[in-house]
């Protein structure tokens, strides 16, 4: 993604290539930073107070400062005018050394195509989040497990990855939730399991007219599905059509859920 805006806390907007941290930054010593990544439909990014809400959770489970919601939402105002993009993606980060950034880039090339050639999974043992120093459900910057994950599924010639708890339950993807359908109903793993509380994910769950279960599934359920799709705030919904080089057969809901969330981001 091509970085087009910066603003910076203090500071307002500054060239993109300007430093912005000091060199001992926790965020860069030991990546203790909160960060939000957010759609921009418009020009205008949607759901930001629920991401700028859970950015202050992060932040507080990583032991921060407290995060400046009003002065993070105004610099996203600053670079969203700079970046002049109706649809994009805005990233918002708070660093250890209480720095706040937004940034704005372009959508990654190819996002549609994805869509239309649905996503190919591999099941990896994930980061269990039991107990609270774990981290489960905050989004920070210690974000190398999940970009290795993403690359040990490439190895295995998947697109990207499903995480399952040590005895078979999903969890997540790296950068996603999951979600699966079986006869009339939808299914995708419950937040008590320490997975990300997905902005993208609760928004479905406000707009989806079948029934949701969430809850504590093994991976079969998920593999024996009749459909399955991703959601994240940047891909939005992605079919799901294969796990572990077992085909899973699409269906109406993900295309349904797709036309849906647009129509919500867009009205």
């Amino acid at each position: 993604m091509t970085l087009l805006a910066l603003a910076v806390s203090g500071r307002g907007v500054v060239p993109p290539g300007t430093p912005v941290l000091r060199a001992d930054d926790d965020a860069l010593l030991r990546g203790r930073a909160a960060f939000e990544t957010v759609r921009v439909y418009g020009g205008r990014p949607f759901r930001l107070k629920a991401h700028l809400d859970r950015l202050t959770g992060s932040a507080e489970r990583l032991g921060l400062d407290p995060v400046p919601a009003a002065e993070l939402e105004e610099l996203s105002a600053l670079a969203l005018a700079e970046a002049k993009r109706d649809d994009a993606v805005l990233r918002l980060y708070w660093t250890a050394g209480s720095v706040g950034l937004a940034l704005v880039s372009d959508l990654p090339d190819g996002l549609e195509e994805l869509r239309e050639r649905g996503l190919r999974l591999a099941a990896l043992l994930g980061p269990v989040a039991e107990a609270p120093w774990l981290l489960g459900g905050v989004k920070s910057t210690s974000y190398a497990v999940n970009m290795a994950a993403i690359d040990e599924s490439h190895r295995r010639g998947a697109d990207d990855a499903v995480f399952v708890s040590p005895d078979g339950i999903v969890l997540e993807g790296p950068t996603t939730n999951v979600w699966w359908r079986r006869g009339e109903t939808l299914y995708t793993p419950s937040l008590a399991l320490g997975i990300l509380a997905g902005v993208t994910r609760a928004v479905l769950l406000e707009l989806a007219v079948l029934p949701v279960v969430e809850g504590a599934f093994p991976l079969e359920e998920l593999a024996g599905a009749d459909e399955a799709f991703t959601s994240s705030s940047v891909r939005e919904v992605v079919p799901v059509v294969e796990l572990d080089g077992r085909p899973i057969p699409r269906g109406p809901a993900a295309g349904a859920l797709q036309a849906a969330l647009r129509a919500a981001a867009r009205g």
